[in-house]
Formats: C-alpha cells, sequence, structure tokens
C-alpha cells in the first residue's frame, strides 16, 4: 500500500484523534501567552514564529505523542516547511510517529456579511497543493464561520467549502471542510439545522471518488451528525472545541458517537514553556489521554 491509502485507511477506520496545530499569524501571540511566553519575548515576526514551531516541536516529539492516540496533525504553512528533529515535519509525523499530516490552506477570514464570514480569496491555491502533495501531506484543512442562522450566509459558506473542497480532491488530497458553528451563535441549533441539511445536499453532489472529511462544533443535539458520519463521501467527522474548556469538550463529544476530536487550545490547555520535560511530558500525556478516551464513543 502507499503511504497515502496508508494514511486513509487510518483515517477511516483507527481510533483517537487528530491535532490541530495550526496556529496561525494572527493567533500565535495568544497560543504563545497560554503557554507562557509573552510578546516581550520576541522583536519580529520570524522571531514569533521561531519561538511557536519551538512550542509545536515540543509537542510533536514528546512521547506522549504517538501514532497510537493520535491520527493526524494540522499544520501551518511555516511548520510543514520547517523541519522536526532533522527532517521535513510532514516526514517525520508519519515516519517517525505515524500520524497523518494535514496541512490547513485557508489565508483567514473576510468580514462578515450575512451572518457569516467566508474565507478570503486563494489566489495560489493550486501551487500550495502541488507543494504539499510533493512534501507528503495527506490533507487540507480550512475554516469559515457561521454566526448567524441566517440561510442565505449559510448556504454561501457551504458553496465556498466544497466549491474548494473538489479542487483539493482533484489536486489528490482529502480536504477537511470546516464550516464552524460559533458557539456564541444566538440561534445555534437552528444554525445547526440549516449547516447540516446544506451539507448533506453538497455531500449527494460528490463524486465517488470525491472524499472529504467534516470538522464541526459540537452539536447542540447529541449524534446530531450521524448522518454525516455515515455517508460514503465521509472519511471522517471531526470535532472543533470552538472555546468550550477541555472538560467541558470532551463531555460533549463523548455524547456524540462516530465523531472525534480535532482539538488545538483544548490539547494544550495547561502546557508551558517554564515546565520541565517530565512536567510537560506528563500533562501532555493526560490531556491525549482524556481527549482519547471521549473520541472512542
Amino acid at each position: 500500500m502507499s503511504n497515502f491509502d496508508q494514511q486513509l485507511e487510518k483515517i477511516r477506520s483507527a481510533k483517537g484523534f487528530i491535532a490541530a496545530l495550526d496556529q496561525s499569524g494572527g493567533s500565535t501571540p495568544k497560543a504563545l501567552r497560554l503557554y507562557g511566553i509573552d510578546e516581550d519575548a520576541w522583536s519580529s515576526e520570524d522571531e514569533m514564529f521561531d519561538l511557536v514551531h519551538q512550542m509545536r516541536t515540543r509537542i510533536m516529539t514528546s512521547p506522549a505523542f504517538t501514532g497510537e492516540r493520535i491520527l493526524a496533525a494540522i499544520l501551518f504553512e511555516m511548520t510543514m516547511d520547517r523541519e522536526v528533529a532533522g527532517k521535513p515535519t510532514a516526514d517525520y509525523l508519519w515516519g517517525e510517529k505515524r500520524v497523518v499530516p494535514i496541512l490547513k490552506v485557508d489565508k483567514g477570514l473576510a468580514e462578515e456579511g450575512n451572518g457569516v464570514q467566508l474565507m478570503k480569496p486563494m489566489p495560489d491555491l493550486d501551487k500550495l497543493l502541488a507543494r504539499a502533495k510533493d512534501k507528503g501531506i495527506f490533507g487540507t484543512k480550512m475554516r469559515s464561520v457561521v454566526k448567524q442562522a441566517d440561510a442565505a450566509g449559510i448556504e454561501a459558506i457551504v458553496a465556498q467549502q466544497f466549491e474548494i473542497g473538489r479542487r483539493i480532491c482533484a489536486a489528490g488530497l482529502v480536504p477537511i471542510i470546516e464550516p464552524e458553528v460559533d458557539i456564541h451563535c444566538p440561534e445555534k441549533a437552528a444554525a445547526e439545522d440549516l449547516l447540516k441539511a446544506g451539507i448533506l445536499a453538497a455531500l449527494d453532489k460528490l463524486g465517488e471518488k470525491e472524499l472529504v472529511m467534516l470538522k464541526l462544533t459540537l452539536p447542540e443535539r447529541d449524534d446530531f451528525y450521524a448522518e454525516c458520519i455515515a455517508h460514503k463521501n465521509v472519511a471522517r467527522v471531526v470535532a472543533l472545541s470552538g472555546g468550550y474548556s477541555r472538560d467541558d469538550a470532551n463531555a460533549r463529544l463523548a455524547r456524540n458517537h462516530g465523531m472525534i476530536a480535532s482539538f488545538s487550545r483544548a490539547l494544550t490547555e495547561g502546557l508551558s514553556a517554564q515546565q520541565s520535560d517530565a512536567e510537560f511530558n506528563s500533562m501532555l500525556d493526560a490531556a491525549i489521554e482524556s481527549i482519547y478516551q471521549a473520541s472512542i464513543t
């Protein structure tokens, strides 16, 4: 079996969850602050990204971080282009840890309109996809956000996600479609109703070989996305923590059978640059175990 086929088999059927390590320029200072590194620790963007790569490297090289409980890791573009333990990041993840490498490809969010934030244009997407494929990346992730239960806005989000998703499929990668519903949406359940209907209609239009993953906010109604999980074109449905604490996110996730975690902030909650390696590895191990247990229900 090729690496891609082995990775697809793991994504579709193995137990575990996806680690989201893809904080980008806008969210990096907050991620570093939560890790115990204040903004006076760097004087340029390059230094900031060096620090966040050190944080990500510490996570990826930890004995707790292996393919036994972690199916895949979502990477920022700059992380894909760097090395971990002397190897290109994607090669390290799959070759050393048996963790499937996935790349964040969106360029951030546009201004809100019709109660949603679409993705900004991605003029160099085709070049990025070709480069990612060459570097051993399996799939991609791209995020947009639903703020209101607005039918026109949600229709636009689904259309944009699947239009770009089909381009990603054509490039030989598996896209994660991520239309996040803001947990503070005043009519969250109604927004989820509209979103699920749109997603199912879009899934039914995919070709036989167009496989996608879905990354969705933990829903108001348990097992709400069961039809998506069962769909023949869906390799996996994963949940974002969306601002819920790790304990709350895990509790909600455990009630949604067949859905697995793809947590970022909830994964790294409590980790600190000031911890010894033993303390850091112990805390990361406990976090991974709690998220793993919530993901195998």
